[in-house]
């Protein structure tokens, strides 16, 4: 079981920073993927980011250029520095995690979201 909590969720203006931050605890693989997404109101949910634990990394167009996904694996921490804030990044942002175990078993697991609003 691996359980994730996001946090730094906060109202910005438009054009600011923050750094949301996924911690990770419990039974994780050394084969995991976690990935950032968002999900607005009337929208359906969607992915933001993801880094792999071989180092690979990919983003929706519309953050390229704005937002970066990094992992701290010491600290089993999944970070999304997020610049240039506009109001349609307005969402509940979660994480969630993907691991590949030894005995062939996926497993993925949800964080409870954090809040970001972005204001015009």
């Amino acid at each position: 079981h691996v359980q994730l909590v996001e946090s730094g969720g906060a109202l910005v203006p438009t054009g600011g920073s923050l750094i949301l931050s996924c911690a990770a605890s419990g039974s994780i693989s050394s084969r995991n993927s976690i990935g950032w997404y968002r999900q607005a109101p009337g929208k359906q949910r969607e992915l933001v980011a993801q880094s792999t634990s071989d180092g690979s990394t990919k983003y929706v167009d519309s953050v390229k250029g704005r937002f970066t996904i990094s992992r701290d694996n010491a600290k089993k921490t999944v970070y999304l520095q997020m610049n240039s804030l506009k109001p349609e990044d307005t969402a509940v942002y979660y994480c969630k995690y993907e691991g590949d175990y030894s005995d062939g078993t996926v497993y993925k697991y949800w964080g409870q979201g954090t809040q970001v609003t972005v204001s015009s």
